[in-house]
């Protein structure tokens, strides 16, 4: 069977949580090549597995490179592997109290590695993972590396899933559009928003800012936003310093939009620095839907 037949299986098994972005009808599979709506609005399912299911064309900047050096730095270095842990830990709490299986989406997946790692982590729990980006060089990459997640390339403010269809929404690192995570989201699931914390890759910014208003960092408008959309059941600070080799670093630099700008002068500069570690300074938002 192809990633293609595979994939097509996966979403024809939980077809009824998909919703055409066009029309918002229901969507079935057909022939294991299609996903179409009773309007006949029809997205293909491309050799590698994926599903392109934007409306319209992107605009967004993402590149292979870029993708390829973060999933070089989550699945080779491990830089985030404790958080992916933390996660799971927190899903798998909140989650006994649901049926299997549970659906995990993941809302801005880039390349898919966080979800795989954190799916990983969550062992002996039935868990289908759902990852959306609108960058499809890394929802390519998705599909060629990870086959068990179901891969689509799509806009956070259509997202193509029905009414209260996902367990667990993810949001890490990434941009919200919580009006729609609020209408994915199952009434007793849970929202996972990661944003940075001050000294999140602190080593990098005080290299790549000269100007003290970037070097220093606060996500305070970030939280009473969410806080604003959800309620917030927990707050987990999570911080540690890792050690990493010169080429991590080097792909640390190629993921991270901090370093889009620098000139090569201070990339030179942090990467030749006495010290070869990072910083990861994160919190973890935990959220439900309001009662009020």
């Amino acid at each position: 069977m192809t990633n293609k037949e595979k994939s097509a299986k996966v979403v024809s098994e939980i077809v009824d949580i998909f919703k055409c972005p066009i029309c918002h009808r229901s969507m079935k599979v057909v022939d294991f090549k299609s996903l179409i709506c009773s309007n006949n609005h029809t997205f293909d399912f491309a050799k590698q597995g994926y599903v392109n299911m934007l409306t319209r064309p992107s605009n967004q900047h993402y590149d292979k490179n870029l993708f390829e050096a973060r999933q070089k730095i989550i699945m080779e270095s491990n830089l985030y592997s404790s958080l992916h842990k933390k996660v799971s830990e927190i899903i798998g709490k909140h989650l006994d109290e649901f049926h299997y299986p549970t659906i995990i989406f993941d809302a801005g997946s880039g390349e898919g590695s966080h979800l795989q790692k954190i799916i990983n982590e969550c062992r002996d729990r039935a868990i289908t993972g759902i990852g959306l980006d609108i960058a499809k060089e890394g929802i390519i990459m998705a599909s060629k590396n990870y086959h068990n997640p179901i891969w689509l390339v799509g806009d956070l403010a259509n997202i193509p899933l029905t009414d209260q269809s996902s367990h667990v929404v993810l949001n890490i690192l990434s941009p919200a559009n919580y009006m729609e995570f609020k209408r994915v989201l199952a009434p007793e699931g849970i929202i996972v928003k990661i944003v940075p914390r001050p000294n999140y890759l602190k080593e990098l910014r005080e290299v790549i800012f000269t100007n003290s208003d970037k070097k220093a960092y606060t996500n305070g408008e970030t939280i009473s936003l969410f806080k604003q959309n959800f309620q917030l059941v927990n707050n987990f600070r999570f911080s540690y310093f890792k050690e990493l080799e010169q080429t991590e670093l080097l792909n640390l630099i190629q993921m991270s939009p901090l370093a889009w700008n620098a000139e090569k002068e201070q990339i030179d500069s942090f990467l030749n620095l006495d010290s070869t570690g990072i910083t990861v300074d994160l919190d973890i938002l935990i959220g439900v839907k309001s009662t009020s």
